[in-house]
């Protein structure tokens, strides 16, 4: 596995909303995925139409908050239905899950690199998360991306350990 430190500019982001449990994932997280898929099209000013945006938040007990969105550019109106977030700049540790793997072997091995490393997690103030190690997870998916099989980019934001 490797790793990179990197900076990503704010953005906005439209789509779907999906919140609930870690048991409840199956079958209702895929369903709002797929929504997302094929939604898309209502999205005329996607700035990146190859990439499936997965943002997680860990502010849910045994659960989570899902946004299945695209990046989009300022002209975009929202579609009924749809909702906007807008994510900050931040500075995320960066690395890839191929297909073939074991998804929580990349995800373990990321949480021993976070471990060692000189960065953690950020967590927003204010916010009261449920994950302590990745409270929040930014999962990029190219849309031809095979949803039993998947390969996608993982982005954590972090800081430094001495500014936590």
């Amino acid at each position: 596995m490797s790793y990179e430190i990197v900076k990503l500019p704010a953005y906005r982001a439209i789509g779907l909303k999906w919140e609930g449990t870690f048991t409840e994932i199956v079958p209702h997280l895929k369903n709002v995925i797929q929504q997302m898929q094929a939604r898309s099209v209502e999205l005329e000013n996607k700035r990146n139409p190859s990439i499936q945006l997965g943002l997680s938040y860990h502010v849910i007990e045994n659960g989570f908050r899902h946004y299945s969105m695209f990046e989009v550019s300022d002209e975009q109106d929202i579609p009924d239905g749809m909702i906007e977030i807008n994510v900050p700049e931040w500075t995320y540790v960066k690395t890839t899950h191929n297909k073939g793997e074991d998804i929580a072997k990349t995800y373990s091995d990321l949480h021993q690199w976070l471990f060692k490393s000189d960065y953690t997690a950020y967590r927003e103030v204010g916010v009261d998360y449920y994950d302590p190690y990745m409270p929040i997870k930014h999962e990029y998916y190219p849309v031809d991306c095979n949803p039993n099989d998947p390969h996608f980019e993982i982005f954590i934001p972090i800081i430094k350990k001495q500014e936590s």
